[in-house]
C-alpha cells in the first residue's frame, strides 16, 4: 500500500487550446495513461461518460457499476479507481475550476447541482434515449479538439457547458428537490466546513459562523441532507480519515492528530462506530 498520488492536470496530454483542459475518448486515454486505473486523486474536475463495456468505479470508498450510460462527475480531491473490461469505451474530460469560471464570468462550475455539495452523488445513469441525445455533444468535443478552426475554444467551452446543462436536468430529476431557500445556507455551511473540519467539530461553531441558531442549522441539514449538523461534520471527518489512512507513512495515531483528535482511543471508537471497523482493519482491507 502506498500513498495515493494527486495528479495535476498538466500531467496529462493537454491540448493547445488551454492547458487546463483535456479531452479524449476513454480507450485512447488508457493507452497513454494506464496508471489512472490505480487509486489516485485529481486537483481538477473529471467528467466521464461510458458508452460501451463494463466494470466498477470506486469513488471515495463507494463502489459503482459501470455500463453504457454511466456518467461520473468528480470534484477535486476525491480518491477513485477503476476496474474495467477490455472493451471499455466512452469519453473523458478534465477541466480546472479557474478555467471554467474565468470563461463564463458570472457562472460558476459549482452552481451545477452535482458539484454544489460534497455529499452529492457522483453518478448519473442515462437511459438509451438519453445516451443518444447527449452523444453528439461528446463527439463534437472530440472533433473540435482535433481540428484547428477559428473560435475553437469558444466552441469547446460551449459544448462542455451544454453537456453540463443536460446532465444537470437529469440529475435534478433524481437527486434534488425544488429550489429551496435553505440551499444557500447549506452551501455556505459546507464551504466553511471544508476549511475547518480538522480543527472544529462542534455544530454550534458552524451555526455561529452562519449567524443562525443551532436548531435552525439542524433543521436545514435535516431538510436538505437528511442528516443532523453533527452527522454532516462527522461524515466529512471520516471521509478524510479514510483518505489519509491510504498513506502507510502515517500511523493511525498521526491520522487522528492531523484530524484534531488528541485522544487516539476516542478517534478509533468514532471511526469504528461510523464504519463498522477499526482504522487498522480498514487500512488492511485496502492493501
Amino acid at each position: 500500500m502506498k500513498k495515493y498520488p494527486i495528479y495535476d492536470i498538466q500531467r496529462f496530454n493537454c491540448n493547445s487550446v488551454n492547458s487546463d483542459l483535456y479531452i479524449n475518448t476513454f480507450s485512447n486515454h488508457l493507452i497513454s495513461h494506464g496508471f489512472v486505473e490505480e487509486p489516485h486523486r485529481h486537483n481538477f474536475y473529471v467528467l466521464v461518460f461510458f458508452t460501451h463495456g463494463s466494470g466498477t468505479h470506486e469513488i471515495d470508498f463507494d463502489r459503482f457499476s459501470i455500463h453504457s450510460g454511466s456518467v461520473f462527475l468528480l470534484q477535486p480531491g476525491q480518491i477513485h479507481n477503476w476496474d474495467l473490461s477490455d472493451d471499455i469505451e466512452g469519453f473523458v474530460v478534465f477541466y480546472s475550476y479557474e478555467m471554467y469560471n474565468l470563461y463564463f464570468g458570472q457562472k460558476s462550475i459549482d452552481q451545477y447541482p452535482y458539484y454544489s455539495s460534497v455529499t452529492n452523488s457522483p453518478e448519473i445513469l442515462l437511459d438509451n434515449d438519453e445516451v443518444k441525445a447527449i452523444l453528439p455533444y461528446f463527439n463534437s468535443l472530440i472533433e473540435e479538439n482535433k481540428a484547428n478552426k477559428m473560435l475553437k475554444q469558444d466552441k469547446i467551452m460551449n459544448l462542455l457547458d451544454s453537456i453540463h446543462i443536460e446532465l444537470a436536468r437529469k440529475y435534478i430529476e433524481n437527486h434534488v428537490h425544488e429550489a429551496h431557500s435553505y440551499n444557500v445556507k447549506i452551501k455556505d455551511f459546507e464551504q466553511f466546513l471544508e476549511s475547518n473540519f480538522k480543527t472544529e467539530k462542534a455544530a454550534s461553531f458552524y451555526a455561529s459562523h452562519l449567524n443562525i441558531t443551532l436548531k435552525h442549522l439542524n433543521r436545514i441539514c435535516n431538510e436538505i441532507l437528511k442528516k443532523t449538523t453533527t452527522e454532516v461534520i462527522i461524515h466529512r471527518v471520516i471521509l478524510e480519515s479514510k483518505r489519509m489512512l491510504m498513506n502507510k507513512n502515517l500511523t493511525v495515531n498521526e491520522v487522528a492528530t492531523k484530524l484534531g483528535y488528541d485522544d487516539y482511543s476516542y478517534f478509533v471508537r468514532l471511526f469504528k462506530k461510523n464504519t463498522g471497523m477499526t482504522p487498522k482493519t480498514f487500512r488492511d482491507s485496502k492493501k
